[in-house]
């Protein structure tokens, strides 16, 4: 499935969204900076892009690390994902947290996260005194697993 989604830069600097490679889920965001970041390790930072978009009703843009940034240099979204209603039209930020123990850099224009704008179900809540059976019933954290 693929469609149109509006994009405007608010900053001239702005790198429109890319993806890798012709099967890739998510496209990569890039950083809009006046000067190279340092991000201490422990730290968060709010890193811009430069863009607002306009995500199709009944989608929303999911914000995720970068395997490489992640894995090289410790750095992915301090919400772990990131959300992006398709109501919001202000300028798409990345809340890069440093989970390594050196201090890390982000140079302007380098790839910082990767959206991925998914469907999903808009549930109408009912309250109940009583829920289906299932064979897990009420079993929790790992209990599937055990034999």
């Amino acid at each position: 499935m693929s469609g149109e989604v509006k994009i405007k830069k608010l900053d001239e600097r702005a790198v429109i969204p890319s993806y890798g490679s012709e099967y890739a889920a998510g496209f990569d965001l890039y950083a809009v900076l006046d000067e190279d970041l340092v991000i201490e390790p422990g730290q968060t930072i709010l890193v811009r892009t430069g863009l607002a978009m306009e995500i199709p009703e009944g989608f929303a843009g999911m914000i995720f690390a970068r395997s490489g940034l992640a894995s090289k240099k410790g750095l992915a979204p301090a919400n772990k994902v990131g959300v992006v209603d398709s109501d919001y039209r202000g300028e798409v930020m990345v809340a890069l947290h440093n989970h390594s123990l050196e201090e890390q850099f982000v140079m302007h224009g380098e790839r910082i996260a990767q959206m991925v704008i998914m469907p999903f179900y808009k549930a109408k809540f009912v309250e109940t005194d009583e829920l289906s059976d299932t064979v897990r019933g009420a079993g929790g954290f790992g209990s599937t697993g055990r034999k």
